[in-house]
């Protein structure tokens, strides 16, 4: 059992779950992952790894609720358990000098920009953030990426706050300021944000590198169920991944594997709906985001 020292809400359906995981913290390394299971009936599910610290013995996990496992999650407080998370898993960032490095996140996709933020920074880079959510509260973890960055860029969809506009706009901005180039671009979040942001690197050949998010079970390229398509060859996210080269990756085959089970994610979904027990928990949780 891992117990959850600390439970907030970051964002609306939003939850970061600070948890005991004292061997993964001490391994852990930007773009590593954990595989969790909450429950003995509950499915095995990747979850980044946003921060660890390893004196403490625990990880930060950023969670957004898209279906039954996730809802559970975000159901859970401090003081409750998650039964099974395996971990560090994947192979880290490759982390060099750039020179000018960008960091794209949609989402939850921040929380894998976080650390790649800090590590860059370290190795002598000037790192750019650019997040993004469809209005303000939507928009994650500035103030965490304001304090190892050398400028965060917020984006909203409807214009509550920052950038107007899609991540990706804002990413040409500064693509086009010839006086800042930018070396490297390293991005994270939904499957169409990725695939725009590798069609605006492309056109200047800027090195890209997307951190694929694909279904995963075991996560040691075991059950072939993270496959992936890049540059015309299959990849196990899990072990080969979970970053590759964003101009080299089939996101078409990426969106239409995410989808292939939304039928049995519904019947789980509903099945989870009906238990008073998990209502009453969901409830809790809401409250304090209310609060």
């Amino acid at each position: 059992m891992f117990n959850i020292r600390e439970a907030k809400w970051l964002a609306p359906q939003v939850r970061w779950l600070i948890v005991d995981a004292p061997r993964v913290a001490t391994r852990h390394q930007p773009g590593h992952f954990v595989i969790v299971r909450v429950r003995d009936d509950g499915e095995r599910i990747p979850l980044t790894v946003a921060d660890s610290d390893a004196q403490a013995g625990t990880i930060t996990l950023v969670v957004q609720v898209v279906g039954a496992t996730t809802e559970l999650l975000c159901a859970l407080q401090a003081g409750d358990s998650i039964l099974d998370l395996v971990g560090p898993l994947g192979k880290p960032t490759e982390i060099e000098n750039f020179g000018h490095v960008v960091l794209v996140g949609g989402g939850v996709g921040t929380a894998v920009i976080y650390p790649q933020a800090g590590a860059l920074k370290a190795a002598g880079n000037k790192v750019s953030a650019i997040i993004g959510g469809r209005s303000k509260p939507y928009v994650i973890m500035e103030q965490e990426l304001g304090a190892v960055c050398d400028a965060v860029h917020p984006c909203t969809d409807d214009g509550s706050y920052g950038y107007h506009g899609f991540v990706t706009g804002k990413l040409q901005e500064l693509i086009d300021n010839e006086s800042d180039p930018v070396n490297a671009v390293l991005t994270a979040g939904p499957v169409p944000m990725m695939k725009n942001v590798a069609k605006v690197t492309e056109a200047k050949k800027i090195l890209t590198i997307a951190s694929l998010n694909p279904i995963m079970v075991d996560g040691t390229g075991m059950c072939g169920g993270c496959r992936v398509m890049v540059d015309g060859k299959p990849k196990f996210a899990c072990v080969d991944g979970p970053e590759f080269d964003a101009h080299k990756v089939d996101f078409g085959l990426l969106t239409d594997r995410l989808t292939a089970y939304r039928e049995q994610e519904k019947r789980a979904w509903d099945r989870l709906h009906e238990n008073p027990e998990h209502k009453c928990k969901l409830e809790a949780a809401m409250r304090e985001l209310k609060a």
